[in-house]
């Protein structure tokens, strides 16, 4: 085969240490190999750092698994043409399983040009990714606080759920405060209620009568606690991402014209894939790698059933998110889309195909530099309308029913 880089590296990527194998092909094409072990502390990556630039090499390729692949990437970047390669695509022979004959191997198929890197993207974009799921983190600690919080509400009987909305809105959040400092009267309680809660006083005064115990006011009193903290970081992260993404307003603003997409999944987006698609080929590709589009598997001209291919978890929940809400929307093409397909394929498949469609929208509308365009909810319908009235007029005349059809003037 064709040697593509005569002077390459690989390396095999572990949380403690870092195998590196340099292979240098002469003019004759006589290969010179060498392998070394480095640590993962930043000194000892520097020294793999030196140890590849005095070897000459000029690209280099590393597998590995979770996270440990950032600090070498961190700190090689801009130094070598760096690859990042999937470990399910650079499978050795079974049977030679080491960590010196996983570098070998990846530098050798390196070499020949046959490793293709993982979409890596920009550090300014990768810290915007970290902000944007560490957001995503709080945000369902935040929820699990106030699922633990309603619990502890049913155990002493005290059922604010069941007449206020939101528990940890600010009528419920000063009720649950005066009733942890000693406040008994429900009565009293009960006027704190604020806006529309205030012509629920009677139900209030009912709700809050309750046998709340010691134990049970350590434990209300921990969990609004961590609810308040909860709440101020996410603010924190969201300032630093609207100032991260300021330069970008109008861009967040025309991916939120698309129904179900609100300016934290845009925000999303941006920090998933990036505000240019030049790395995505096609939308097909796009939706591939996030995950969003169906697995292949046949074999003998026969087709068996799969599921979504994996891809990027974060940027796939959150278009489902989108999706189950652009669903629910009326009179949009996606809600169309959705119950079209919801009772034919299921609920769940329906809402990957509708976050695939808000994909691609976003793929076409970030290239070609537009804004959104619905194509409507009779979208389906309007496609061959004739044959649509013959459908529904068989099923009529099956209920014993005689259709007639005549054009309206305005159709015609």
């Amino acid at each position: 085969m064709q040697v593509v880089y005569s002077c390459c590296a690989g390396l095999d990527v572990h949380k403690a240490n870092v195998v590196a194998c340099v292979m240098i092909t002469g003019s004759h094409g006589e290969v010179q190999s060498q392998t070394k072990t480095f640590g993962t502390f930043t000194g000892e990556l520097l020294a793999l750092s030196d140890w590849l630039r005095q070897q000459g090499v000029t690209h280099a390729a590393m597998e590995s698994t979770g996270v440990y692949w950032k600090p070498v990437y961190n700190l090689l970047e801009g130094v070598f043409e760096l690859l990042v390669v999937n470990a399910q695509h650079v499978k050795a022979v079974p049977g030679r399983k080491t960590d010196v004959k996983d570098a070998e191997w990846i530098c050798d198929l390196l070499r020949h040009g046959l490793l293709r890197g993982s979409f890596i993207p920009a550090p300014a974009q990768r810290q915007l990714r970290e902000l944007t799921r560490h957001r995503a983190n709080l945000v369902q600690r935040r929820a699990q606080g106030v699922n633990e919080l309603q619990k502890c509400l049913e155990s002493t009987n005290i059922k604010l759920a069941s007449v206020a909305t939101d528990i940890t809105g600010v009528s419920a959040t000063e009720m649950l405060s005066a009733l942890l400092a000693g406040q008994t009267d429900t009565e009293s309680l009960a006027e704190l209620a604020r806006g529309r809660m205030k012509s629920k006083k009677p139900l209030l005064a009912k709700a809050l009568e309750g046998k709340v115990q010691p134990h049970h006011r350590l434990i209300l009193s921990q969990l609004l606690a961590d609810i308040g903290w909860l709440e101020e970081q996410i603010q924190e992260v969201n300032v630093e991402i609207s100032n991260r993404l300021k330069d970008h307003q109008q861009w967040l603003e025309r991916l939120d014209e698309i129904p179900g997409v609100n300016l934290r999944i845009a925000e999303v987006i941006a920090a998933e894939v990036g505000t240019d698609v030049k790395p995505f080929p096609t939308a097909a590709h796009m939706a591939s790698w996030a995950g969003l589009c169906p697995g292949n598997n046949q074999s003998g001209a026969k087709r068996h059933a799969t599921h979504i291919r994996p891809g990027n978890r974060h940027l796939k929940s959150a278009l489902i998110e989108a999706a189950n809400a652009a669903g629910h929307k009326k009179h949009c093409y996606l809600r169309a889309k959705y119950r079209r397909l919801a009772g034919r394929k299921g609920k769940k498949r329906a809402l990957v195909a509708v976050a695939r469609t808000i994909l691609q929208s976003t793929y076409y509308m970030i290239s070609r530099g537009e804004g959104y365009k619905d194509l409507g909810e009779n979208y389906y319908d309007m496609r061959d309308p004739l044959q649509l009235a013959r459908r529904l007029s068989n099923r009529i005349e099956k209920l014993g029913f005689r259709v007639t059809m005549e054009p309206l003037a305005h159709a015609a």
